[in-house]
């Protein structure tokens, strides 16, 4: 049963088959045996690459399935058409697009598990992506908010210079004033005198300024400082919002991606046993000598050829001799002087019923 069954998915016909060899029918089984097991490594592999797309198992089955359906499909029809000829220049001619397309299904088939294979190097590299990922997009967000927070800086950095500034202009005063009643400096008289009360007033009129103004000053840096805080929390915000996106960046194009940094020897020689996989049934028929199933199926379709070549050649010479008597039968028609008297009579009455379907239309119209 199990031998019938890749019998049948080697394509061969079943019917010819059981009339050769069992060395015949075992080679069509190993043939059928790889078509097989090939359409299932895609059928895994593919599910596991959709997985990784829907990350939902059922979808990824139901997809998968029909994608290993697809691949048994072709490599069944790529192995049924070959068709063994003698000349081995001629069978490779034949077998070169079918070997192109069993590449081509090699590297489809061999890329999804190459992913599964070194998942776990391939998750160290795009931690390592993500992670210059991170730092690229709060460089990025960083510098929608960094002038703004520098200018706001500089704001409070100019209000406290003026607080500064004037700060040093009352202990100026102070030193002045103090210096005055000592008789250290001024005019140089011991005690509180007319100078010492007037650069005494000038000193508490510039502190009172001072006292205003780091009131002030207090206020617009505290709501400076607020739009600083606003801004960093927005800063937080629009961080914490892509931060997911980073996060989720492990999907399949990531993946391959990420597949490509790692050492390619070792996926190459991967994707090499999946083309030998997925060439093995077209080498093995075009390396196998021509056995008796391909001479009795050659045999077979040689008679129905020549059925067809001769039902085609049987309808041209019909269709030669029935023009060749419709002439002949025709050219005797022409001098039957009894048509001629028949057909005169007819074409008479015609012009008759003619003439007068023409007078009652002029009539009517006068």
């Amino acid at each position: 049963m199990l031998k019938r069954f890749f019998i049948i998915c080697s394509g061969a016909d079943t019917d010819i088959l059981e009339d050769c060899s069992i060395g015949e029918q075992n080679k069509y089984a190993g043939i059928g045996a790889t078509v097989f097991f090939t359409a299932v490594m895609a059928f895994i592999s593919s599910s596991y690459a959709l997985y990784t797309v829907f990350n939902n198992l059922y979808t990824s089955i139901f997809f998968g399935l029909i994608w290993g359906l697809l691949i048994f499909n072709l490599d069944r029809y790529i192995v049924s058409t070959i068709k063994k000829t003698g000349s081995v220049f001629d069978e490779l001619i034949q077998a070169s697009p079918r070997i192109v397309l069993a590449v081509i299904i090699a590297v489809v088939i061999s890329k999804p598990l190459e992913l599964k294979i070194f998942e776990k190097e391939i998750n160290q590299v795009l931690l390592e992506q993500k992670n210059e990922l991170t730092l690229a997009n709060k460089t990025q967000i960083a510098e929608q908010f960094t002038p703004n927070i520098e200018g706001l800086n500089n704001n409070i950095l100019s209000f406290q210079q003026q607080i500064d500034a004037k700060e040093a202009e009352v202990n100026q005063l102070y030193d002045t004033y103090i210096a005055e009643a000592e008789g250290t400096a001024g005019t140089k008289l011991l005690g509180k005198g007319p100078v010492y009360k007037e650069k005494r007033e000038k000193h508490n009129a510039l502190l009172a300024e001072l006292q205003q103004l780091k009131i002030d000053n207090k206020a617009k840096i505290a709501t400076i400082e607020s739009e600083i805080v606003n801004l960093k929390v927005d800063y937080d915000t629009q961080v914490n919002a892509t931060q997911p996106i980073i996060n989720n960046f492990d999907g399949l194009m990531a993946r391959v991606t990420a597949l490509g940094k790692l050492p390619w020897l070792p996926s190459f020689f991967i994707f090499m046993l999946f083309l030998a996989i997925e060439t093995s049934p077209i080498f093995a028929k075009l390396l196998s000598p021509k056995g008796a199933y391909d001479l009795k199926l050659e045999d077979q379709e040689m008679v129905f050829k020549t059925h067809v070549l001769q039902n085609k050649t049987q309808r041209e010479a019909l269709l030669k001799a029935e023009y060749a008597i419709n002439d002949r039968i025709y050219d005797d028609l022409k001098t039957d002087q009894e048509l001629y008297t028949y057909k005169r009579k007819k074409a008479r009455e015609l012009m008759q019923f003619q003439a007068d379907a023409f007078y009652k239309q002029q009539k009517n119209i006068l």
